[in-house]
């Protein structure tokens, strides 16, 4: 075992949390901005690259840190070590509402492939590097680019899901053609392409885009109904054009403002 063995547990139903259980000396690495709390005797520390205990030379620290910023990430991580004696706890927050999701590695023949922004936490020893998508048209029109993130090991890691979370088993040759923004990750096996939706008035009118991604089994792929682009979207389409109130759901409009208070039109 390369990755320390943690336990945990996962509360909340829409804004999840996942609170992680070290003994003394074990350690969880997490991106920056997920904590949330945690016990005393639990010892704070940037580390530069993933953590990992693959290459500790300068260089593999270098390089894994490199690979990070090909996926738009930061340089740095954030390591929590229990320096006590006995059982601590440290807890990691979802980003926006969701399911936390735990990944067991030594299940998944030791690699999972995700979305970029989808890690959130694991073990100390999983490595956070990057798989390169080797067909042109998965990286032209895939909706994550060239470039997804690739956890390898043999501990627990947990990924972020948007939204209302899907759990799919592909069996040999099945496929499942989902948008290619609500993938959150899938195991080592599934092969992931894009294809043209086709047809000019899907294409023009449809709204869903112009491609979908096609997962084609075995393996297990896990799906989001809201992914953060999505979201995003959809508050900056609900944003006043230069910062006025449209006074939405409100009868009374611009005169309710000025009732409320506020006298800006």
């Amino acid at each position: 075992m390369n990755a320390h063995e943690i336990d945990y547990e996962i509360f909340g139903e829409e804004m999840q949390y996942v609170e992680i259980e070290l003994d003394p000396q074990e350690a969880v690495v997490a991106e920056a901005g997920s904590f949330m709390m945690m016990d005393t005797d639990i010892k704070m520390n940037t580390i530069f690259g993933d953590g990992s205990n693959q290459d500790n030379s300068v260089l593999g620290k270098i390089f894994s840190a490199g690979k990070r910023m090909l996926t738009g990430e930061s340089l740095f991580m954030t390591a929590f070590l229990n320096i006590g004696q006995g059982k601590k706890k440290v807890s990691f927050a979802s980003p926006y509402p969701g399911k936390i999701v735990p990944i067991d590695l030594s299940e998944l023949g030791g690699r999972f492939i995700c979305q970029k922004d989808a890690f959130l936490c694991a073990a100390k020893g999983v490595s956070v590097g990057i798989e390169f998508s080797k067909r042109l048209g998965r990286g032209l029109f895939g909706g994550e680019g060239f470039i997804m993130q690739k956890l390898e090991g043999d501990g627990m890691t947990f990924v972020h899901a948007g939204g209302t979370l899907a759990k799919k088993t592909l069996g040999p040759g099945e496929v499942l053609k989902v948008d290619t923004g609500c993938i959150v990750g899938f195991t080592k096996d599934v092969d992931y392409d894009i294809e043209f939706v086709g047809g000019i008035r899907n294409t023009v009118f449809g709204g869903e885009g112009l491609f979908f991604a096609t997962l084609r089994g075995p393996g297990t792929v896990y799906i989001q109904s809201l992914p953060f682009s999505r979201l995003a979207g959809r508050v900056l389409a609900a944003i006043p054009r230069g910062g006025k109130d449209k006074g939405e759901g409100s009868i009374l409009g611009g005169l309710g403002n000025l009732l409320d208070g506020d006298n800006r039109f």
